[in-house]
């Protein structure tokens, strides 16, 4: 055992420096932060030391600076500046902190305040022909050599083009894996540049990654028969298996053209994360959300939305409250906030060929005594770890500048630790790696290897900007290739989300994704971290790759979504599911849905087996909650449509002789697809309201409408009614019944919180 293993950290510990401006390397690196991860005190000391050196880098950088190296040009692509990096070693950095302290307490008292960690833009402007090398590169620009990501685009050679094809090029590519080792000698299928050929570029900070060689090959060109790869023709991604191999290994890409166009406009910064104009990115970001209305049930019978069984605002809404601030409020989606929560739901019956069944329940608003509030509660069946399909999984691990905080890579290792854990002996896992480039960390590789696959997760390590979309286009390619038939196939994506480098548009990004899960491939989304965590990006990418969103902010998060619930986030049941509501207007005479406002659809979607719809895992549970209001409780429409010209005016309060007699309060139908897909199967569930109190409802019922209550409050919306964070409390205690795992119980004190945040705020 090493001595640092014997002893606690304490925030004045130089070690806790070395730390934070990444000098610590191996297991002492680990311990320490493993320590920080687990003790608050230490994480603030971490940030506020990077706050400082942040801000005294800045000031050094404001001084007069030395004529910088000549740009390296990429003709006729891309310009791309080395950076000036400003660094000190362990010792001198702790002698620094000792000898300044008062200067820096000055100086923070007159700087402006930057969020930890900073990030700040070091690239500089520059203007002459390229270095020849990488290591001249880095020596030019101030930086001591090290084990950069480097992209080689090669001179004209024999079977080499020095251009890119041209765009739409369907010519076969091939390539193959170089692993961690050192270079072999090049052969037919992998081109190396010559020392003097243009183009050596240096991207990101320091990597474990090693070179990655960008390659083309004529179209008839094949590999060597005794290569002893074996060889995968994938597109746009050449990747091969080299038996025996591990550590990262390089991709080709065609022509290399794509990683020029992403190499635009970057530069790094302090913390290894990139930026782009000089701005850095370190902002959160959520869609509006623009709440569902009351909906007159004459004139619009059918409510029409698809399942959402996504838990990531919950996760992140206790985040806020937690760290003492209000979430802001599009962060809360009720419906994910209602989801995160099992409820005691009725399965279906063995012999049942339904994958789910429907538990359907109606009593008073408790926020609106006048009006009634229906559940709709599906089950999904659920399926023993020995039932459950083969996994072949591909982690995609974020690994850039932006993940080096304790609450995202180190967390993300631990919560892919938990899951191999849980992984069958003949379940596979691929990891890949994104920063700057993307390469592969593990080639796919059996369960029953588990030490491997533990080991190739250990190694990783940030550093770098974040090109997500050849990430996913590499994991997807990795996927692709080790499809099972039948069985779950599926990629793991985590990350903050922060793509700032290539294919950035949310638009394209989402498309891509779409592309990729009509092969049979679907995604899982596992956001990290704080500060510049790109919500909305991660809901949509997960909502498109007919897959599930979940943000993980401790191990206690992990081990709920990757050990408790790993069958559910694995195994899909039913897929494109879809509910449709038709309200009986001889009853109701008003609507609305609480949350989903996302996974609203049109009615006639219903029916069309083209319309996407969300994906029901291994005893998951979906709930969806509407606020009713009967025929004879006073009901003014915020608007009414204007007399219209050529029909009869619109009744704003329309007639119901006509309406089927009924006692049936509203029919619920589910559509739904098998796994494998082909035409959907309907199921329908009609209810009877018996004009049940809240106070007679279940506890499950009400524990529901206490959540929402809660999501209400936090969004200050304008249907909370009498709610209030107090009731919501008394509601959560009345229905809090069994509560394996403590959910519930955490619930509740997440209640109190906020009402101490809100108090706090006036």
């Amino acid at each position: 055992m090493s001595d640092f293993d014997q002893t606690r950290l304490d925030p004045a510990d130089p070690r806790l420096t070395a730390f934070a401006l990444g000098e610590l390397e191996g297991a002492e690196n680990a311990w320490v932060a493993a320590s920080v991860a687990a003790d608050p005190a230490l994480q603030s000391a971490v940030e506020e030391i990077r706050d400082t050196a942040a801000r005294l880098t800045a000031a050094l950088e404001a001084e007069p600076l030395p004529q910088p190296a000549p740009p390296v040009r990429i003709e006729p692509y891309q310009t791309v500046r080395p950076s000036r990096i400003f660094r000190l070693p362990y010792w001198g950095m702790a002698a620094l902190a000792a000898a300044a302290c008062l200067a820096v307490i000055v100086t923070l008292r007159e700087l402006p305040r930057t969020p930890p960690p900073a990030r700040l833009a070091l690239a500089e402007a520059a203007g002459s022909p390229p270095p020849a090398t990488a290591d001249q590169a880095s020596a030019a620009a101030g930086a001591q050599p090290s084990n950069r990501v480097v992209i080689q685009f090669p001179a004209k050679a024999e079977g080499v083009a020095a251009e890119p094809p041209a765009s739409g090029d369907n010519t076969e590519h091939w390539g193959a894996v170089v692993p961690n080792q050192p270079a072999a000698a090049p052969t037919e299928t992998v081109a190396q540049a010559p020392a003097a050929a243009p183009g050596v570029v240096t991207v990101g900070g320091p990597s474990p990654m090693p070179p990655l060689v960008a390659t083309e090959a004529k179209a008839e060109t094949r590999p060597p028969a005794d290569s002893g790869s074996e060889m995968v023709k994938l597109s746009p991604f050449e990747v091969t298996a080299e038996p025996g191999t591990s550590g990262y290994a390089a991709v080709s890409t065609l022509a290399g053209s794509r990683v020029r166009a992403q190499l635009a406009d970057t530069g790094s910064d302090a913390s290894g994360g990139f930026v782009r104009g000089g701005q850095p990115f370190n902002t959160e970001s959520y869609d509006h959300i623009a709440e569902n209305d009351f909906l007159a049930a004459a004139l619009n019978p059918l409510s029409t939305f698809a399942v959402d069984v996504d838990t990531a605002s919950y996760a992140n809404v206790r985040r806020f409250l937690v760290g003492g601030r209000r979430p802001p409020r599009d962060a809360v989606r009720i419906e994910e906030l209602l989801n995160y929560f099992t409820y005691n739901y009725a399965a279906p019956h063995r012999r049942d060929p339904a994958p789910f069944a429907a538990s359907l329940e109606v009593a008073s608003a408790p926020w609106a005594p006048t009006h009634r509030l229906v559940r709709i509660g599906l089950k999904g069946r659920e399926l023993s770890t020995a039932d459950r399909p083969a996994a072949n999984l591909v982690f995609l691990v974020d690994v850039s500048g932006s993940m080096n905080e304790p609450r995202k890579l180190p967390l993300v290792k631990e919560s892919l630790r938990m899951l191999v854990e849980k992984l069958k002996p003949e379940d596979r896992v691929a990891i890949a790696v994104y920063a700057g480039s993307s390469s592969l960390a593990l080639p796919s590789t059996p369960a029953s290897q588990r030490q491997e696959i533990l080991e190739a997760i250990d190694r990783l390590a940030a550093g770098g900007s974040t090109n997500g979309a050849m990430g996913i286009q590499l994991a997807y390619d990795i996927a692709r290739a080790n499809f099972i038939p039948g069985g779950i196939n599926r990629v793991i994506l985590a990350t903050d989300g922060d793509f700032n480098v290539g294919v950035t548009n949310r638009g394209d990004l989402v498309r891509l994704i779409q592309e990729k899960a009509r092969g049979g491939v679907f995604l899982t989304a596992l956001g990290f971290g704080m500060g510049n965590l790109k919500d909305a990006t991660l809901e949509e990418l997960a909502d498109r790759g007919n897959g599930t969103y979940a943000y993980i902010d401790s191990a206690r998060e992990a081990r709920k979504v990757l050990a408790e619930q790993v069958n559910g986030t694995l195994a899909v049941i039913a897929r494109d599911v879809k509910v449709q509501v038709e309200f009986n207007p001889v009853q109701v005479q008003a609507y609305r849905l609480i949350g989903y406002e996302n996974r609203r659809l049109q009615a006639e979607d219903f029916n069309n087996d083209r319309i996407d719809a969300g994906d029901i895992g291994a005893g998951h549970t979906v709930t969806a909650l509407y606020e009713v209001i009967p025929v004879g409780v006073a009901w003014k429409p915020e608007s009414t449509v204007d007399p219209l010209k050529y029909q009869q005016p619109a009744d704003p309060e329309p007639k119901t002789q006509n309406a089927k007699p009924s006692a049936e309060l509203l029919t619920v139908k589910v559509r739904y697809q098998a796994p494998a897909g082909g035409a959907s199967q309907l199921l329908e569930f009609p209810l009877v309201d018996r004009g049940a109190a809240f106070a007679d409802a279940s506890p499950d019922f009400k524990f529901a409408a206490a959540v929402a209550g809660f999501g209400l409050v936090l969004r200050d919306s304008p249907h909370k009614g009498a709610a209030t964070l107090a009731e919501a409390e008394v509601w959560a205690d009345e229905g809090t019944g069994s509560d394996a795992g403590g959910y519930r119980a955490e619930f509740r004190s997440l209640v109190k919180r906020a009402e101490e945040i809100l108090a706090a705020q006036g």
